[in-house]
């Protein structure tokens, strides 16, 4: 998903940054639909993505630790998701109305123990691709990083780091 698909992400500012991520700390009730906070967070998320992409195109992902709690995460995940297959992710597995019944309990055991647990990310849904409009799903940061530590002991993200991004490129076209 490039920049360009999200007009005005380019447009903050340092301070009007600084005031969209101290806006993100209070409730979401607060703001209803204001369309700067759906911005903040599109850019925020968009930059994790970004971030995220690079790291796994340039460090051997089996290596890779996103949490101290990468133990914990994947071993509660393969508990629950035993035959969920990551290299390429359907939809449905992660918005239908039953898979929603059977990830929420998993988001919820991670809540207060992951920081930020139900945030909104950006999640890829062929590992082998970069993040495209066609290619992105968003899903809570649990889920996000559930799925990528798996990605990344499993071996579904090697061609991500062999290519080194080459043949996709992170999000806003920074890879």
């Amino acid at each position: 998903m490039a920049a360009a698909a999200l007009p005005g992400l380019g447009a903050l500012g340092p301070g009007e940054a600084a005031a969209a991520a101290q806006a993100l700390a209070l409730p979401a009730e607060a703001f209803g639909n204001d369309p700067r906070v759906e911005l903040a967070w599109a850019h925020r998320a968009l930059q994790h993505a970004r971030v995220y992409f690079n790291l796994i195109s340039s460090v051997d992902p089996k290596f890779l630790r996103l949490t101290p709690l990468d133990e914990r995460i994947y071993a509660e995940f393969r508990g629950t998701f035993r035959e969920l297959r990551l290299e390429r992710l359907d939809p449905e597995e992660l918005k239908s109305e039953a898979a929603k019944e059977k990830w929420r309990p998993f988001c919820l055991s991670f809540e207060g123990v992951v920081e930020d647990f139900n945030f909104g990310t950006l999640l890829r849904l062929d590992a082998r691709g970069a993040y495209t409009e066609d290619n992105t799903i968003l899903a809570t940061r649990i889920q996000f990083l559930a799925i990528e530590i798996a990605r990344n002991r499993e071996g579904c993200n090697e061609e991500i780091h062999r290519r080194g991004g080459k043949e996709g490129t992170a999000p806003g076209g920074a890879g």
